[in-house]
């Protein structure tokens, strides 16, 4: 791992899930969550204070030890148990994480697998824009920006994605985010295991 990985890269990914455009949105969806929460990509436990008084568990998975690091304080205050993965969880939120694992689909296959059937699946993500224009330019810049980025994509097809793995869609909500439009076309919403809704 290189030094920019190690050190920099997670103080960065940090500094930008802290914005306020990003702050904004975690208000609007992580309080979605509720039960027993498996949640994928907790990086720096930015999400912990926006979970809602339902939340009884939560199970936190982010592959960047760097990033749990900075958490650490976070998690301490947390006011409920978080632990890792054992069980089946009634709601996994996915915030910003899509983008940069390396096999979505086989991600959310798993994510299917350990979520009960009646629990749901509380995304934001950016990714693919519907602009032939802004596509280009997601086209053009991603190489660039996986290496930058930690290996984040700018133009996954996300809703494509979910429905692949075997969700369902219940709410979506699709539009640009703040900043420039290559980076911020956002997909917000929920998504049951298909047979489950």
């Amino acid at each position: 791992m290189s030094l920019y990985a190690k050190y920099l890269l997670p103080r960065l990914i940090d500094l930008a899930m802290s914005s306020k455009a990003t702050t904004a949105e975690r208000t609007r969806l992580i309080p979605l969550a509720s039960g027993v929460v498996l949640e994928i990509g907790a990086g720096s436990a930015l999400n912990l204070p926006f979970y809602g008084p339902g939340v009884r568990k939560l199970y936190a998975l982010d592959p960047s030890q760097e990033l749990w690091r900075l958490g650490r304080g976070r998690v301490r205050n947390a006011p409920f148990p978080i632990e890792f993965l054992r069980s089946s969880a009634e709601s996994i939120p996915v915030p910003w994480t899509l983008c940069t694992i390396p096999d979505p689909t086989a991600a959310l296959a798993e994510m299917r697998r350990v979520l009960k059937p009646q629990g749901t699946l509380v995304f934001i993500e950016h990714g693919w824009s519907p602009d032939p224009r802004v596509r280009a330019w997601q086209e053009r810049l991603n190489p660039l920006w996986k290496r930058v980025a930690g290996g984040c994509n700018l133009d996954r097809q996300i809703e494509q994605l979910i429905g692949r793995a075997g969700f369902q869609i219940s709410t979506l909500e699709r539009g640009y985010g703040e900043g420039l439009k290559p980076f911020v076309y956002l997909y917000r919403g929920l998504a049951r295991p298909a047979n489950q809704t």
